[in-house]
């Protein structure tokens, strides 16, 4: 998938530049971001993109030696099923 990068956001862009899936992770302080948003367009549906958002998520996080607070119902559910990534869970 070709993401775009922009600050505390991850998404992809489809015809005309509409976004058709996206994750957002505002600043809580500087060590600590808010996972609160995912969407994924019903015409991507079932084909893991969300997923996809969250292993972005986990790299960033990594790299800026961050930590995450999941109140995005998606997300919880995603690091339940991904204990391999809670290095970055709070």
């Amino acid at each position: 998938m070709d993401f775009k990068f922009e600050g505390n956001r991850i998404y992809l862009t489809g015809e005309n530049n509409a976004v058709i899936a996206e994750v957002t992770f505002p600043d809580i302080n500087e060590n600590l971001v808010n996972l609160n948003h995912t969407f994924v367009d019903n015409s991507l549906r079932g084909q893991g993109i969300a997923g996809m958002l969250m292993e972005a998520v986990v790299e960033v996080l990594r790299k800026q030696n961050k930590k995450v607070k999941l109140t995005c119902s998606y997300a919880v559910t995603w690091f339940q099923k991904h204990p391999e990534c809670n290095d970055v869970v709070e």
